[in-house]
């Protein structure tokens, strides 16, 4: 069985040692020392509230060890919501709702690139995009995937098995327009070729 290493970060000692002992004994987890953070798979992170003192910890910590973050939280709002998936937290746990079950399924999720939001929470993150959306986004002309209606027109013809020339046809667009519109894309999302980019919107659901 596959270990998932797990560093425990707490604005208490209490807390910190809690929440290590809920997952020491674990069989598929294991619960690294503050000078092995580096390598921890996942971090959980406790705190009573988002505090600016906890964000500058949570930012920190991303840049340390680039692993994605379950937060332990006493209270939490909306408006830190987005705060917090931008310091790489993918999994929120209420304080009161800890549990040795709840925190290995957080940390797991956390580990194969999933993510545990309260149901209130996932409300309010949904706004949140379709306020993006509504505001920022579409006034660009642009989606929550990042590409434009074209650059998505171009790749899912692409997809479809079309040359450029054809795709220029199709869309009536020039050549130069469509070799500009891929390079763009393979250039901003830092994509090797042409393949690489149609692999990446399928695998991403932008087609």
């Amino acid at each position: 069985m596959e270990q998932i290493r797990v560093a425990v970060q707490a604005t208490d000692p209490l807390s910190h040692a809690g929440l290590a002992a809920l997952l020491q004994f674990r069989g598929d987890l294991t619960v690294v020392r503050n000078a092995q953070r580096a390598e921890a798979d996942v971090l959980v992170v406790a705190a009573e509230r988002l505090s600016t003192e906890v964000v500058a910890t949570l930012r920190r910590a991303g840049s340390e060890t680039g692993a994605p973050v379950v937060l332990v939280i006493g209270e939490i709002d909306e408006g830190d919501l987005l705060t917090a998936v931008e310091c790489r937290v993918v999994a929120i746990l209420p304080r009161g709702a800890v549990s040795a079950e709840r925190l290995a399924h957080s940390v797991k999720a956390a580990a194969t690139g999933g993510g545990v939001l309260p149901p209130n929470l996932v409300g309010e993150l949904l706004k949140h995009v379709e306020r993006m959306q509504r505001d920022v986004l579409t006034p660009n002309g642009l989606n929550a995937s990042g590409l434009t209606p074209r650059e998505i027109d171009v790749l899912r013809l692409m997809a479809d098995g079309f040359d450029t020339n054809e795709i220029a046809g199709k869309l009536c667009y020039s050549e130069r327009t469509v070799k500009n519109v891929i390079y763009g894309v393979t250039h901003r999302l830092k994509l090797r070729n042409r393949s690489h980019a149609v692999a990446y919107a399928l695998r991403a659901g932008m087609i």
